[in-house]
């Protein structure tokens, strides 16, 4: 004991000064208040745990460590079990570790652009809006609006309406929308051919270069086509038609009068932009993404080298008695990797719980009170415009009796492996 004593006590004298001493001093911190002058008691506490700012954080905090350790887990996982039979399994698992290697600073800046709101922008958004748009195509026709003074009413929904009868013509002059973005199947617009029932037409009230009589068809102006038109009498649809190159349509058995010509809202709606992915409503599973991506390559080498420990002559004999993929997997290599995937899990909850950079970086600052995590809690009460450095400690003893439990619980694990 005598000869170790003279190696030990450095170890000793640092470990106290970089950990103990500041534990010690953040738990005495606590009690007194943002200054330090006076003696406060559990009042940094109760204030912490009334605070909304504080159960918000709290709240993230365990949606973080119920969430990230076990995704990031189980795609190490699977990564690794699926790249042991390819054939560029080393150039794959590089790149899935590739962003270990970047600080979160620069994850948060990069991440930041790919979940930019604007789709020509940002790469998550560009991705929603293309798989919405295969499945429901825009409208032609976003922001355009009937012409003042033409007969029509648009109501709250966003329809546009117009009275008509057997017999007349239903005129529909639309304006706002650039002649550029006229589609390419449309021709002049023209009154429709006369004949029974309701007709009308619906063209750009607008000639290029100026010009041109309002609410009237002009020989430069361009029919819409592709326009829905319904026909609405007594509040129930009775017919529906699609306006052709030169904007007209027509419902030829329709008699008698009380109609109205009804060009439904959707004809007019503002294309999908996609998801506010920085917005509060999704602004923790956005962090927690990224998070995951950089993660997931350390959980996938972690796994990878137990799996490559495993003894084979129990996973070969499943195979060779009629067992599944799948059961190899769930019932020989999972219950095997036991111990390297609660070595992964433990730390992801340990590093969750500490997670602050990424959030700082990330949200913005217009919503880093919804994805507010306790450690970004305690800088933003210590350092950012409040100074209560007593809060603060008591914010930082929180956080360390959170991560205690994991922790002490990885101790006991390596010592019992240990012995």
């Amino acid at each position: 004991m005598r000869r170790a004593l003279p190696f030990l006590v450095p170890a000793v004298l640092i470990l106290a000064v970089l950990v103990l001493y500041p534990i010690g001093y953040t738990l005495v911190r606590s009690f007194f208040d943002a200054g330090g002058g006076s003696f406060v008691g559990v009042d940094n506490y109760r204030t912490m745990f009334t605070s909304p700012e504080t159960l918000t954080a709290i709240r993230n905090n365990a949606i973080w460590v119920v969430v990230a350790p076990t995704i990031v887990t189980v795609l190490g996982l699977l990564f690794a079990v699926l790249t042991e039979r390819m054939r560029w399994q080393t150039a794959f698992k590089a790149v899935v570790f590739m962003p270990m290697a970047i600080s979160f600073l620069a994850a948060g800046v990069t991440w930041r652009m790919v979940y930019d709101a604007d789709p020509d922008r940002g790469l998550a958004n560009a991705a929603v809006v293309g798989v919405h748009d295969a499945f429901a195509p825009p409208s032609d026709y976003p922001g355009v609006r009937p012409r003042d003074g033409a007969g029509t009413t648009t109501t709250g929904d966003g329809n546009v309406e117009l009275p008509a009868a057997a017999g007349t013509v239903a005129l529909v002059p639309l304006v706002g929308l650039a002649p550029d973005k006229v589609p390419s199947g449309a021709v002049a617009a023209a009154p429709p051919d006369a004949g029974a029932g309701v007709r009308g037409v619906v063209w750009l009230d607008f000639a290029t270069g100026g010009g041109g009589r309002q609410r009237a068809i002009d020989p430069a102006e361009k029919g819409l086509p592709g326009i829905s038109v319904e026909a609405v009498r007594d509040g129930k649809v009775v017919g529906t038609a699609k306006t052709d190159g030169a904007g007209r349509f027509a419902f030829p058995e329709l008699t008698g009068d009380g109609y109205t010509v009804r060009l439904p809202a959707d004809n007019f709606a503002q294309p999908f932009r996609g998801v506010d992915w920085l917005g509060p409503a999704v602004v923790t599973p956005a962090v927690i993404g990224t998070y995951l991506w950089i993660w997931a390559g350390f959980a996938m080498v972690m796994v990878a080298a137990g799996l490559a420990a495993l003894p084979r002559d129990t996973i070969e004999a499943a195979r060779m008695d009629g067992a599944s993929e799948w059961q190899v997997l769930s019932r020989i290599t999972v219950p095997q990797l036991r111990p390297v995937l609660i070595v992964v899990l433990v730390t992801m909850v340990i590093n969750v719980l500490k997670v602050f950079d990424l959030v700082l970086v990330l949200a913005p600052e217009a919503v880093q009170a919804d994805a507010n995590v306790v450690a970004l809690q305690m800088w933003r009460v210590s350092f950012g415009g409040a100074r209560d450095y007593g809060l603060g400690s008591a914010l930082g003893v929180l956080l360390f009796l959170l991560v205690l439990p994991a922790m002490l619980f990885n101790l006991r694990r390596l010592k019992r492996e240990g012995t």
